[in-house]
């Protein structure tokens, strides 16, 4: 039980993959005595609430229910931005009559260190993907200010912090490196990692909440080896990709499949599926990964965590963002094998499966990742550095006053 009783205010983005992997530190925090509430749209409510914490609805705009997303990287920071604009004043009028005493937020969540900031009141990111290292700015961020577009979305985002009570005017600043964040992936897929401040980042690794969400999944007796083969939760109507899978492992001897293809497939467009392979619209992963032999994943950066803490070789098959570089990061890791999805024929999923399992570095390496991943301490040491951030007891920041919010960027 912490020594006292704080109030952290958590402020995210409906996204799955941004909220799984921090919920074991809201649980934790909740059991060690903290009060916390969490601002999010409701249709996360229920997995929120599961942790003891006090949901805070604030809808959003972003378009994750039919995951519409724009293939134009400009067009999707806009998508963002405009989320930010509507959220703020939604947030004001909840936590200017009951400020935190510490705001965690989503790297998406642009409005929490906006409100944070014109409250006076300290703030820690957390990250559920990799973070900006030195020189990232000339290497990545620079080369975006030069699309189409990105000067007209950089105008409007200057136009709203200088109205909407924010101390950090600057755009490059105000959406680039935090002074804290927490980054809950493992060290291992962060690019250019000796580049990172450490100052800055911790990295704790992920951090779900293993008391909710994870049904039990047994080993079927008699199995010699279990293959997960999961695309994640957004891009997953891929039934030919699926039908290649069922042709490359249906019937493998000495394998059992468990094969998930998400909310947008239906189980009739894979047709006939071997007796060794069970489907699911969805599986407890972490679950399933513990018990398993190999993973083919989207490189999505929640599937890269649970598969290196979990010590199980990777068939890489990207389908969007982040998740190529991802791929290419297992690979060069030496845990993993890369298949675009054009190539992913029950050949090449095959071969890479025979290949991944002949190499006896690849054992090795995963083992040795898995016990790297494990050492970063989660939620333990992640609400220990939060906790740190908190005000000795009986002492509190001073309620601040802040200014009424200027109409949004048009």
């Amino acid at each position: 039980m912490s020594p006292h009783r704080s109030h952290v205010a958590i402020i995210g983005i409906p996204i799955i993959s941004h909220v799984l992997p921090g919920l074991g530190i809201v649980r934790e925090l909740v059991a060690r005595g903290h009060r916390v509430t969490y601002a999010n749209d409701p249709a996360v409510a229920d997995r929120i609430a599961a942790t003891g914490a006090e949901f805070v609805p604030c809808a959003s705009t972003l378009p994750v229910a039919d995951n519409s997303w724009p293939a134009d990287p400009v067009a999707a920071m806009d998508l963002f931005l405009d989320d930010a604009v509507q959220a703020l004043p939604r947030l004001h009028a909840v936590y200017d009559h009951d400020p935190a005493d510490l705001y965690l937020y989503d790297i998406g969540a642009y409005a929490a260190r906006a409100l944070a900031e014109a409250q006076g009141r300290p703030l820690m990111q957390l990250s559920p993907s990799f973070v900006a290292w030195e020189g990232y700015e000339e290497e990545v961020a620079a080369p975006l200010r030069e699309l189409p577009g990105a000067t007209a979305y950089r105008e409007k985002f200057a136009r709203w912090l200088a109205g909407c009570g924010a101390a950090t005017l600057d755009v490059d600043a105000f959406s680039g490196p935090p002074a804290r964040a927490l980054a809950l992936i493992p060290r291992a897929m962060q690019p250019s990692a000796d580049r990172v401040d450490p100052g800055r980042v911790a990295f704790v690794g992920p951090c779900p909440d293993a008391a909710t969400g994870t049904a039990p999944w047994t080993r079927p007796e008699g199995a010699e080896n279990v293959l997960l083969v999961s695309l994640g939760s957004a891009c997953t109507h891929r039934p030919e990709f699926y039908r290649q899978c069922l042709a490359a492992y249906g019937n493998l001897p000495g394998w059992h499949v468990v094969l998930q293809i998400g909310a947008y497939t239906d189980p009739r467009e894979l047709g006939d599926v071997p007796p060794n392979v069970e489907v699911h619209s969805w599986v407890p992963q972490r679950e399933v990964l513990e018990q398993a032999d190999a993973f083919v994943t989207h490189a999505g950066m929640g599937g890269c965590g649970d598969g290196l803490r979990a010590g199980v070789p990777m068939i890489a098959v990207p389908q969007g963002a982040e998740q190529f570089m991802n791929a290419d990061r297992l690979v060069e890791l030496g845990v993993a094998r890369r298949i675009d999805t054009p190539d992913a024929t029950a050949e090449t999923l095959r071969a890479a499966l025979n290949d991944l399992l002949a190499d006896p570095g690849t054992a090795r390496r995963s083992a040795g990742l898995r016990a790297d991943a494990l050492s970063e301490g989660g939620v333990r040491r992640a609400v220990r550095l939060i906790e740190e951030l908190l005000p000795p007891e009986g002492v509190r920041p001073r309620r601040a006053t802040a200014p009424t919010p200027a109409p949004g960027p048009r």
